[in-house]
Parts: structure tokens; C-alpha cells; sequence
């Protein structure tokens, strides 16, 4: 059940690479994550794209037609992780944004794309107004 933000700088996707980038980053991060593929499962996978209006690296603003930067978000319960999960997510999600770009090789350097994963601690996550464990996150998704 993963959370995923995408933050890119403004302007800098189009439609057509947003569609593809936000189609598949969540369904990568459920395959790594080990989450079923069941409708339930998806109805609680949900990723957010935020376009940035100021993005600087090194104290400098890029410039209009730079290449974009990335940083993929990824918030996850605790306990849902081990570190083979977590290479896999990262390898997975850099190479969804890797294969939407016009130049993929990129995807190997440092400055291109961070991904972040957030351990939420249990008892952190929260819906339907309540506290939600990762036994009912397990449960609910095992349910359809």
C-alpha cells in the first residue's frame, strides 16, 4: 500500500510522460513492495504528482529547458521492508522515469532522480478516521 509523490519541476513533463511516469510508478512500487494485485490493493496504492515552481540545486535555479530533476517520494508502513525491497523500489522507480525520458542514460548519475523511502512507524498511518495497522492494511488487500 504504497504512497507515492513525484515531484518534478514545473512544466517540465508533458501529458503524454506524465500519463506513462504515473501509470506505472505505483504498480512497480506494489510489485516491490510484495503487495497483491487485487483491486483493493489499488484502490489504496496512490501516487500524487506535485509540480514545483522553484527547483535549485546547488544554489542555483534551473534554467527553463534543463532536463528535469526528480524526486520520487515513497511512503510505505514499517515493517513491510526489507533491504531487497527497498533496492527493488528504488531500481524500479528509476527505471520507470529512465524509460520515459528522451535520454535514459542519464538515470546513472547522482544529479538526475532521488527516491526516498518513508517508513511510516505503526500506529503513524491513519484512515476512515482511525489508526490503521499493518494488520489491516494486510487484511483489506487480501480481501479483494
Amino acid at each position: 500500500m504504497p504512497f507515492v509523490e513525484l515531484f518534478v519541476p514545473k512544466g517540465s513533463l508533458d501529458p503524454e510522460h506524465r500519463e506513462r511516469i504515473g501509470g506505472q510508478l505505483v504498480s512497480e512500487v506494489m510489485i516491490a513492495e510484495g503487495a497483491p494485485d487485487t483491486e483493493a490493493a489499488r484502490s489504496i496504492s496512490w501516487l500524487v504528482v506535485n509540480e514545483v515552481d522553484a527547483w535549485f540545486v546547488g544554489g542555483q535555479q534551473l534554467s527553463a529547458g534543463e532536463k528535469p530533476k526528480y524526486v520520487v517520494r515513497v511512503g510505505v508502513p514499517a515493517g513491510s521492508m526489507n533491504d531487497d525491497k527497498r533496492r527493488d523500489i528504488v531500481r524500479r522507480v528509476t527505471q520507470v522515469l529512465a524509460d520515459a525520458d528522451t535520454d535514459p542514460g542519464r538515470f546513472t548519475q547522482a544529479t538526475t532522480a532521488w527516491v526516498h523511502i518513508n517508513e511510516i512507524p505503526e500506529g503513524n498511518w491513519g484512515a476512515r478516521g482511525k489508526i490503521v495497522r499493518i494488520e489491516d492494511i494486510a487484511a483489506f488487500v487480501a480481501s479483494g
